[in-house]
């Protein structure tokens, strides 16, 4: 029974959208597709999990994404 949890930043400013709906079913059907064909796991018991995380809750380089998306414009 894999189990897979995925964790992506809300982008688009403070109140970030992350990604659409239409993108988390390809990112679900992805994986559990990628699961069954290399470990001959079985869909109907793979489950994928999408976390959203505010960008504030997100470092890396020793800063909040926030502030390094705030740099790159």
């Amino acid at each position: 029974m894999p189990y897979v949890n995925i964790k992506v930043t809300k982008e688009g400013g403070p109140d970030g959208t992350g990604p659409t709906s239409e993108e988390k079913q390809q990112l679900i059907t992805g994986v559990t597709d990628l699961l069954q064909k290399v470990l001959n796991k079985n869909p109907a018991t793979t489950f994928v999990v999408i976390d959203e995380v505010p960008l504030d809750n997100w470092g890396m380089q020793g800063r909040q994404v926030s502030q390094i998306r705030v740099a790159q414009t």
